[in-house]
């Protein structure tokens, strides 16, 4: 079993940034991909990033150039540094990880955009 935590969402301006956070605990040692969802209101759930164990990174199209996503091992979390925030950036945003054929998600930390 993993458990996953977000932290460090909240409100902020366009133009403005936020740092998120995803501890993991629990079955670490077989965490290899971890990544960013959100999920909008009345909107399905959508990628935004991962970063693999090896610290490969991808990104939706809708946020590369002002997302960043990274890890660090030793504190067993990933982190997503949102800049140049925009109004439709706010949602739901979950961290999750992929380990031995089940995904494994957090409770999710809101993210609120004003214009």
């Amino acid at each position: 079993q993993v458990q996953l935590q977000e932290s460090g969402g909240g409100l902020a301006q366009a133009g403005g940034s936020l740092r998120l956070s995803c501890k993991a605990s629990g079955n670490i040692f077989n965490i290899d991909a971890m990544g960013w969802y959100r999920q909008a209101p009345g909107k399905e759930r959508e990628f935004v990033a991962v970063i693999s164990g090896s610290v490969t990174t991808d990104y939706a199209d809708s946020v590369k150039g002002r997302f960043t996503i990274s890890r660090d091992n030793v504190k067993n979390t990933v982190y997503l540094q949102m800049n140049s925030l925009k109004p439709e950036d706010t949602a739901m945003y979950y961290c999750t990880a992929p380990v031995e054929g089940v995904d494994y998600w957090g409770q999710g930390t809101q993210v609120t955009v004003s214009s």
